[in-house]
């Protein structure tokens, strides 16, 4: 399913004034406080009718105020997951999972709650009350309620912001799993720039109310024109690699178009897919193989674009086959290393720099 969306709405000192579109798979959009990420999801779920808009979800609209098409929340088959999962309290699990039900369209056919339940993990939670849950479980029932309601899309407005770091950890391989088993489409609001490399199949990116720049994930993680809007301190790329080892020595072998990468254990199969963002800062450079170093991740690369900033540093993309690194050095190194594009390069990454929450499936 394709989602396009072309809004426009004024509010007191903020114009939000966007147009994209959302295919198949998690379209994550992103971006600070207030670039009006919440507004787009709230006229896509009806709750919010802006001044100008059209949405269609496929052939069905949504939206149209030109032809005067607004068709109502309920029959949008959004299934909306907010930041606080609003569970009734008075109902155990099982019952607020039922509960999405009661919205699912007559003749479709049912969800199987057991395989929901699965997936999500809460099987041993059915028979308690959302007092008893942690922010990570009331979630994942809020998830599943919405999934049970039989919607033609997820709308999920940054359902892991009121979680601190252990509970994220706890919930994102539940989405992954989300993802790539039920293949339901996914919009998705975060400014977290990890949930975004994670789970994301495309990347729209928003300020001030408008689109700066949106496209495949690991496209717009890599051009180092972008990377400023995502913040310097977290610019990335994102390698695919696969496992081919679980070593002795506590570290996991994998296998990119680079080269060989070696990790901290990843809790994977060997052939599993991944996966793994590389921070920037994170990367060396050097012209040559370097020897006698303690760093045993040395890819080979080939520099595709310099990118001076207005300070000190610089942003160099790297291609390594059909994939992008980026590193982030000063222009002295630029100047003393005469990098340019075309220019072969090694591209030089400790394994423990690479955090396990950088690691996951590949959808």
């Amino acid at each position: 399913m394709t989602l396009q969306i072309a809004l426009r709405h004024r509010f007191a000192g903020f114009v939000l004034d966007v147009a994209f579109e959302a295919p198949a798979g998690v379209t994550v959009l992103f971006g600070r406080s207030g670039s009006g990420k919440t507004t787009v999801i709230n006229a896509v779920a009806g709750l919010l009718r802006p001044d100008q808009g059209r949405i269609t979800a496929d052939d069905v609209v949504l939206l149209d105020t030109k032809a005067g098409t607004n068709l109502p929340p309920h029959r949008r088959r959004i299934g909306y997951v907010f930041q606080d999962a609003r569970l009734f309290p008075h109902l155990t699990v099982r019952q607020n999972l039922l509960y999405g039900r009661w919205f699912a369209p007559k003749g479709a056919a049912a969800v199987e709650l057991g395989r929901i339940v699965d997936l999500l993990g809460i099987g041993a939670l059915l028979n308690r009350r959302p007092g008893a849950l942690s922010g990570g479980e009331k979630q994942r029932v809020a998830i599943g309620r919405a999934i049970l309601s039989n919607p033609r899309l997820l709308a999920l407005d940054e359902p892991l912001a009121a979680l601190d770091e252990a509970r994220k950890a706890e919930i994102l391989p539940y989405l992954e799993r989300l993802r790539d088993e039920l293949r339901l489409p996914i919009l998705y609001v975060s400014h977290a720039i990890s949930e975004v490399a994670r789970l994301a199949t495309t990347v729209v990116l928003m300020e001030a109310g408008r689109v700066t720049a949106a496209g495949p994930t690991a496209a717009i993680l890599s051009d180092p024109v972008t990377a400023p809007l995502l913040g310097l301190r977290e610019a990335g790329a994102i390698l695919l690699a696969t496992v081919v080892a679980q070593d002795d020595d506590g570290l996991t072998r994998l296998v990119c178009a680079a080269g060989p990468l070696w990790l901290p254990r990843v809790a994977a199969p060997v052939g599993a897919s991944l996966r793994v963002r590389i921070l920037a800062q994170d990367v060396m450079l050097a012209t040559t193989r370097p020897i006698g170093i303690s760093a045993l991740n040395v890819l080979s690369t080939t520099v595709r674009d310099v990118r001076m900033g207005d300070g000190p540093g610089a942003l160099v993309q790297l291609e390594a086959g059909d994939e992008m690194l980026l590193a982030r050095v000063t222009r002295r190194s630029v100047d003393a290393l005469g990098l340019a594009a075309g220019q072969p390069v090694f591209a030089v990454l400790k394994a423990v720099s690479v955090a396990q929450e950088n690691v996951g499936a590949t959808g």
